[in-house]
């Protein structure tokens, strides 16, 4: 028996940082109808969400996917990559920290064979988006978040930054713009800025949700994308059919997965598994990127205050190569011991105690997102290969991270506040010693990016064009963080949220173009 098929114009799969954007925008025309499909439930009225602060609850919870990273023989095989089930996808689950990228990564982009992505481009889409990015409010500055602060300023010479989204830096420290709303802690996600009024006032009868729906295969009439075959809460099974365009918009790791699932991918990888190959594009799953940081906990004398915005409200970017574009050392400054990945080596967590994470902005390193099953609920491999870059580069930015980190600590205002160094411990001083402990200790800030990437017509291992479509197919194009043809340096959820504002624009233009 044939499964129930619904038509819209536009669907798109999976409802977060940029789904939420596109199918927000798209709808402004009230002659267009958009389907989302989301694999997670509602945000709204959900506290644990909304409130930005609880947002270390969330990880390995139920609104998580929770994947487990492969073995990774230079680096922490434990890490767990959390990618948000619900509702405005990571920009409901992270910490909000809201960067506008640099100039250099979009041009870094461009130079890569985006053509159209050059930062003079990107600039406008900046204005353009509807969440409230703030710097962290005056009295969610915690005393020991602004002596990190003057500390960091002192021993590095770096400048105090207020406001990094006023202008390109290169290096600097300060508290970060956050995307929330400080009067109460909520936030202002992809959802709560771009799909919540709409949702609230019933305004936008050409937007349909549907919520906790599983995608799990992409439909196809030759080369051209029909639509998309869901699962519903209920076991139901639907095609829903796009009568323009499909829209992928699941992530670095789920996107991939579906196209792979699809036969959309690297041939050989999936014969091996049975899949039957629609069409060979052997850059789907690669170039999977990360920011990978470590970290080094202090105890300190006693309890701190606990104002704050999200535990993680300041930062510090260094420069250490003059002739880098940008800055090539970040710290987040937590006002927590994070010592989870530190526990498993035998280090204890203190009773009260602050972190710095050093982290690396522009990593070299590659991995790949690659299938072990033809089953599309078999989760898929993520091998990060993290610290396998040839001159270890990113293992040798962790070691330098923790030398600066230890300046920083040993000055005032900061230095009064701190106890005893707890991990690595003030005896592990060696660029070898200190090289093993930052890497078995990494963990991640969540960012994997990369995995269908953006570039030119000759770029074999390219998986979208500049207009975001799936070379080789039509009616189907890719918004989220896997179309990164590298890294930017800050944290990328403004990123994402501008490749969605982009997107809308081109699907847009070429529907005018179409009713013409």
């Amino acid at each position: 028996m044939d499964k129930p098929v619904q038509t819209y114009d536009y669907v798109v799969v999976g409802g977060g940082t940029a789904g939420s954007v596109i199918a927000s925008r798209l709808t402004e025309d009230p002659s267009v109808t958009v389907a989302v499909i989301e694999g997670g439930p509602t945000d709204i009225d959900r506290d644990d969400v909304l409130t930005l602060r609880r947002w270390m609850g969330l990880l390995g919870g139920d609104l998580d996917y929770d994947y487990p990273t492969t073995e990774q023989p230079r680096g922490n095989s434990h890490i767990r990559h959390s990618r948000a089930k619900v509702l405005g996808g990571c920009s409901s689950h992270n910490t909000l920290i809201s960067f506008k990228p640099l100039p250099g990564d979009w041009d870094e982009w461009a130079q890569l064979g985006a053509e159209g992505w050059h930062a003079a481009a990107m600039d406008p889409y900046f204005g353009k988006l509807r969440n409230n990015v703030v710097p962290v409010d005056e009295k969610d500055r915690n005393p020991i978040a602004r002596d990190f602060v003057e500390a960091a300023q002192a021993a590095t010479g770096v400048p105090r930054v207020e406001g990094f989204n006023k202008q390109a830096f290169e290096d600097g420290v300060g508290f970060f713009d956050l995307a929330y709303h400080p009067e109460n802690n909520k936030r202002s996600s992809a959802s709560v800025a771009y799909l919540h009024p709409h949702i609230e006032a019933g305004d936008r009868p050409n937007l349909t949700l549907l919520l906790e729906t599983w995608a799990y295969r992409l439909e196809f009439d030759g080369q051209r994308a029909r639509g998309v075959h869901v699962r519903t809460k209920d076991g139901q099974e639907l095609l829903l059919e796009a009568g323009k365009e499909v829209v992928v918009c699941a992530g670095a790791v789920d996107t991939p997965r579906l196209l792979m699932h699809s036969g959309i991918g690297p041939k050989k990888d999936l014969e091996q598994l049975g899949i039957s190959v629609s069409h060979d594009l052997p850059g789907v799953g690669e170039n999977l990127l990360d920011h990978p940081e470590s970290v080094i906990v202090w105890e300190t004398d006693g309890p701190i205050p606990d104002n704050s915005a999200m535990d993680s409200d300041a930062g510090l970017f260094v420069k250490r190569d003059p002739g880098h574009r940008g800055p090539d050392l970040m710290f987040h400054f937590y006002q927590i011991p994070f010592t989870d990945n530190p526990e498993r080596l035998g280090y204890e967590r203190p009773p009260h105690g602050v972190s710095m994470t050093p982290n690396i902005p522009k990593p070299k390193s590659r991995g790949r997102v690659y299938l072990t099953s033809a089953d599309p609920e078999v989760k898929p491999a993520l091998d990060f290969r993290y610290f396998t870059d040839e001159d270890d580069y990113d293992g040798q930015t962790l070691v330098d991270g923790i030398r600066i980190a230890r300046e920083i600590a040993r000055t005032e205002p900061l230095a009064h506040w701190l106890k005893r160094e707890v991990a690595p411990g003030p005896e592990v001083t060696g660029d070898e010693e200190l090289s093993e402990y930052a890497r078995k200790v990494a963990h991640t800030v969540y960012h994997p990016a990369g995995t269908c990437r953006m570039g030119a017509a000759d770029d074999g291992l390219a998986v979208v064009d500049p207009e975001l479509k799936i070379r080789g197919l039509e009616g189907i194009r890719i918004a989220d963080a896997s179309v990164f043809p590298a890294m930017p340096a800050v944290n990328p959820m403004i990123c994402v949220l501008m490749v969605g504002e982009k997107c809308a624009e081109m699907l847009a233009a070429d529907h005018r173009g179409e009713a013409k």
